[in-house]
């Protein structure tokens, strides 16, 4: 059933009658003109895509979303596909659509099909949307795939090479990364440049972002009669320990830029274990802690900060208080840090002239410690990109999830005319 918009609504998306901004070619124009014709669709578009429910979880849900995009980018001359990823990963699959040509810029677009929450809740107040990944990022792919149907429709995709992928599990991915992101950075090892399209902020667009990994930190100590502490026999214990480590980590790490270590999960005591999110203890008050354990994430801007904070950290576990030992583990299924290349703020130079050129002004960089981890991260390494670009909104991963709705010509428009440069 059609959704029911607000006047305010049909107005901000509804096609206009604009003269074309001076500093546009004639395709470009067409490009912006067919953009234009093409708003009244979004709202429609967008509807579908929060109403079709697929948190990460939901494999069944993830897969009809999928087939909604491969729907879309079919009609677009894509070769589309659907990507089912290995029983074992626990995760459902991802879409993978390419236009293959030799003009211009080879380009990767990144998106992803789930949300953290449910979805079948979808609304319109005013020039907003509410609902279920409205904004991270059902609302992003479309700012793509609306970009990619006014250059359809303008003639202007022939003979170029686009790759659409968009992952599955981007919210909680599957298991080992190396798998369930090898379609990602296989089509990244056939493209020049990548533009992703999470939620955008203000004017602005992501050149870099951090990295991120896990580490577990486990310590021992001898368990005995709690009146011998800090004895000979029986030294500081596992719980003295892992209160050294993580003081010496706070007093000697923080500080250094873009550089954050959170201690997130401790448990100590005669026993623990470490499941999951779920960590246990057993103990009591008149004996000394044999074992603790820590579970924490690195968040990093380069990889040489990484290698570095890594080296510092396991010197600090190495200092071992008397009759304790202390063991530090990262974890190797990480997102690498995007780094701020000069490749990165030359692609947004280019897009902050485009956006000149459309009249809507200047874009600037935004602050990666504002941003998490992102599937661009994975294809950084490889070649050069740019993220945020999708949809404006607010609240991501909460219930009160929104988009603006406003601000869907400007980023459609401005997408499209970007990638009709790139791909000259």
């Amino acid at each position: 059933m059609r959704h029911w918009l607000p006047p305010i609504v049909l107005l901000t998306l509804a096609p206009v009658l604009v003269a074309a901004p001076t500093g546009l070619s004639e395709t470009e124009a067409a490009i912006v003109a067919h953009a234009e014709a093409g708003m009244a669709r979004f709202v429609t578009d967008l509807e579908e895509a929060v109403n079709t429910s697929s948190a990460t979880e939901d494999l069944e849900g993830v897969a009809k979303m999928g087939a909604i995009v491969v729907r879309q980018l079919a009609e677009l001359g894509f070769d589309a596909r659907w990507v089912p990823l290995p029983p074992e990963s626990g995760r459902s699959g991802h879409v993978v659509a390419e236009r293959r040509g030799d003009r211009g810029k080879r380009i990767l677009i990144i998106g992803h099909l789930d949300t953290v929450y449910p979805g079948g809740n979808f609304r319109v107040e005013g020039d907003r949307a509410y609902g279920s990944g409205v904004n991270d990022m059902k609302g992003g792919n479309l700012v793509a795939i609306h970009a990619l149907r006014a250059l359809h429709a303008a003639g202007a995709l022939e003979d170029s090479q686009i790759i659409a992928v968009l992952t599955g599990d981007e919210e909680s991915p599957g298991k080992p990364l190396s798998v369930v992101r090898g379609a990602l950075i296989d089509a990244a090892q056939r493209s020049d440049v990548a533009l992703a399209f999470e939620t955008a902020i203000r004017k602005t667009v992501t050149v870099a972002r951090r990295g991120s990994m896990a580490w577990t930190l486990e310590t021992d100590g001898v368990s005995a009669h709690s009146a011998g502490i800090f004895s000979e026999r029986v030294g500081d214990g596992a719980v003295y320990e892992a209160a050294r480590i993580l003081t010496a980590f706070r007093e000697e790490l923080r500080g250094e830029d873009g550089l954050t270590f959170n201690a997130a999960l401790v448990a100590g005591g005669t026993t623990t274990s470490l499941e999951g999110t779920e960590a246990r203890a057993t103990g009591r008050a008149n004996i000394t802690a044999g074992k603790a354990i820590v579970r924490g994430d690195l968040r990093a801007m380069s990889q040489e900060q990484v290698d570095r904070v890594k080296a510092r950290m396991q010197e600090i576990v190495a200092r071992n208080l008397p009759r304790t030992s202390a063991t530090l583990k990262f974890s190797d299924d990480g997102y690498p840090p995007m780094a701020a290349t000069p490749e990165n703020y030359a692609l947004l130079a280019q897009l902050a002239e485009v956006s000149r050129d459309l009249s809507y002004g200047d874009v600037e960089a935004f602050d990666p410690k504002g941003r998490g981890a992102g599937d661009i991260s994975f294809v950084a390494p490889i070649l050069p990109g740019l993220d945020g670009l999708g949809i404006r909104g607010e609240w991501a991963h909460s219930p009160d999830e929104s988009a603006d709705l406003a601000s869907v010509p400007e980023l459609v428009k401005r997408t499209a005319v970007l990638i009709h440069r790139l791909a000259r």
